[in-house]
């Protein structure tokens, strides 16, 4: 029996409910683009809209993450070395672990230096990351991945209207056409197409994205050949709050994809900018709602305010799973040291997991607590997991408890060696310290400066404690 759209009842072996199939949308011509001017005027903050419709959670069985690094990171500093792109894969071989959790790493293949970058990861043998490239959509860079044997691209296939119509100059039935060709011909050349929905937080969601997400599903089950569908929230628009709208709900567009378009969740891949502070929460609402893969990029670089960053999914996945399923934690810790060290890129102090002092306290009541128990005020063992204990940085603040901590933590100090905040040596070199900061010092006091200090007020201890066989 089917009801006036055509649609027809059937029981689902999944819910053990009957339901209606899907209805089939058709793609929706426009003389003019719909860009949304509710949502997005341009001269205020865009809006949230709501409309209360609710999707379940549909955790897929496996979910991992994916690299741009190489790709859209670089776009956002200067260009990488050779040396640098393969010391960085190997590091994202290794905190991947044995599963391969960081699935894949994509490339520009452009320039030679780009070429010989792709050839020299491909020549370490690694089954994960995969490389993967990014290409335009002519036969001479098809011929080129070809022969470099990449196994899969991705292919930018702008969605909304403010690319279709304003910048392409074209319709969506242009659009999807041209769109439709290219991927056929990546098909013809026996390679795995991954197509960018550019701008998928303002397009029609109904009137394009599902359209031609549904005829890529139907090309993929033609040819044999997986067709992947990358959700590009390029702007940073997405939201994950329940009940939010098209087209700017996270959750919404996965589920959409999937049950409108049958687009399986090992084939939705989620790519989201940072550009309202929401790119961690709607990579992880993504895998929460049925999308396999989160692309992120080391440190978050990338266009603007960046990507999601690659090493916060790593923890929201242990968080999720409850384990790391293998997973070298520690690596983020060597990650973040190479860009410092190597590349001279400056990580911004408090950043999370990576930041040099984001397990770092200087109020001398929270050094207070560190003292007693660190787990007070530390998030978690970041000694063990990251390889990165909890520190102090010693100013006006630190208080006795402050450098107390640090003398304890700086020389190893644990049990009945460890100096009590009550000693007097604590005692005077909190003198001098508060000193410095009298006679107008503004900076936090280093390692070197601290050890120093403590040599000249209690000479004897510090051997005793630096010099330990």
């Amino acid at each position: 029996m089917r009801d006036e759209e055509g649609r027809a009842l059937f029981f689902s072996e999944h819910t053990n409910l009957l339901e209606q199939s899907v209805y089939r949308y058709e793609l929706q011509e426009r003389t003019q683009p719909n860009l949304y001017r509710n949502l997005f005027d341009y001269d205020s903050i865009p809006k949230v809209s709501f409309n209360h419709r609710n999707v379940p959670i549909n955790m897929p069985r496996e979910i991992w993450i994916t690299d741009t690094t190489f790709r859209d990171g670089q776009q956002s500093i200067a260009p990488f070395t050779t040396k640098q792109v393969v010391a960085l894969y190997k590091l994202l071989h290794r905190l991947g672990g044995p599963q391969g959790k960081i699935r894949q790493s994509e490339f520009f293949v452009y320039s030679p230096k780009d070429r010989l970058a792709v050839e020299e990861c491909l020549s370490l043998g690694y089954d994960a990351p995969e490389v993967t490239t990014w290409i335009r959509a002519n036969d001479q860079d098809f011929q080129l991945v070809k022969s470099i044997g990449i196994k899969e691209t991705g292919i930018l296939v702008s969605c909304s209207d403010y690319h279709i119509y304003n910048k392409m100059k074209m319709t969506r039935r242009a659009a999807m056409d041209l769109y439709l060709g290219i991927v056929k011909k990546a098909l013809a050349y026996g390679i795995r197409p991954r197509c960018h929905f550019e701008d998928i937080t303002r397009a029609d969601f109904y009137g394009f994205v599902v359209p031609f997400a549904t005829e890529l599903m139907r090309l993929s089950d033609e040819s044999g050949i997986p067709i992947r569908i990358r959700a590009c929230d390029t702007m940073g628009y997405g939201v994950s709050f329940p009940g939010t709208a098209l087209p700017r709900s996270v959750q919404g567009i996965v589920y959409g994809l999937q049950h409108y378009a049958g687009v399986p969740s090992e084939m939705i891949e989620w790519h989201g900018h940072n550009d309202f502070y929401k790119a961690v929460s709607n990579a992880a609402t993504a895998w929460l709602y049925g999308c396999s893969g989160v692309n992120c990029s080391l440190l978050g670089i990338g266009e603007r305010t960046g990507n999601c960053p690659l090493e916060a999914m790593v923890v929201e996945y242990a968080s999720l799973r409850g384990d790391t399923d293998g997973m070298d934690l520690p690596v983020i810790t060597e990650i973040a040291r190479y860009f410092e060290e190597e590349i001279g890129y400056t990580i911004p102090p408090r950043t999370p997991f990576v930041g040099r002092d984001f397990n770092v306290t200087r109020a001398g009541i929270h050094a207070d607590g560190l003292l007693k128990d660190e787990e007070i005020y530390n998030i978690f063992n970041t000694k063990k997991l990251l390889n990165r204990p909890a520190a102090v940085a010693v100013d006006a603040h630190s208080g006795l408890a402050g450098l107390a901590y640090w003398i304890n933590t700086y020389f190893g100090l644990a049990g009945e060696k460890a100096i009590d905040k009550k000693s007097p040596v604590i005692a005077a070199m909190k003198e001098a310290v508060d000193k410095a900061y009298e006679d107008g010092r503004t900076t936090a006091m280093g390692d070197k400066e601290l050890e120093d200090l403590l040599c000249r007020v209690d000479p004897a201890l510090y051997r005793r404690i630096a010099y330990r066989d």
